[in-house]
């Protein structure tokens, strides 16, 4: 009975309006985000804009959008080069050290090219496994 009081066109108002809504949360997470990982901004700057956006919600997000907003981007993507950075370097290092079996076969190696002796190689081998 709902649906037959409620016509197809009021559907579809009803999922835009929504649409907005759910842009406008996300837009202002961006500006929150970005406001508060903004280097360039003291902190009275930061609680500046925060109040602005906070208590003139459309007034401050357009003027935060035309002061800052060419920045937002640039910032984001130096972020994220440097998370790209670090995360590389993470993997750099972990695939870096073999572990415990790549150092078993670099003392196998050394062994049978006669640098290391049988008694020489079962010590380091006995230190390494335990």
């Amino acid at each position: 009975m709902l649906a037959y009081d409620y016509p197809l066109g009021g559907v579809l108002v009803s999922v835009f309006w929504i649409a907005i809504w759910v842009l406008w949360i996300m837009l202002l997470w961006h500006i929150f985000g970005d406001i508060f990982r903004s280097d360039d901004l003291s902190g009275g700057g930061k609680a500046a804009w925060t109040l602005f956006v906070v208590f003139l919600p459309f007034l401050g997000t357009f003027v935060y959008l035309i002061a800052r907003g060419a920045g937002m981007g640039q910032r984001q993507l130096v972020r994220a080069a440097e998370r790209e950075k670090q995360f590389r370097s993470y993997v750099q290092e972990a695939a870096g050290s073999g572990g415990t079996a790549e150092e078993l076969g670099r003392l196998a190696a050394l062994k049978e090219s006669g640098v290391l002796t049988e008694e020489e190689f079962a010590q380091l081998k006995a230190k390494l496994l335990t």
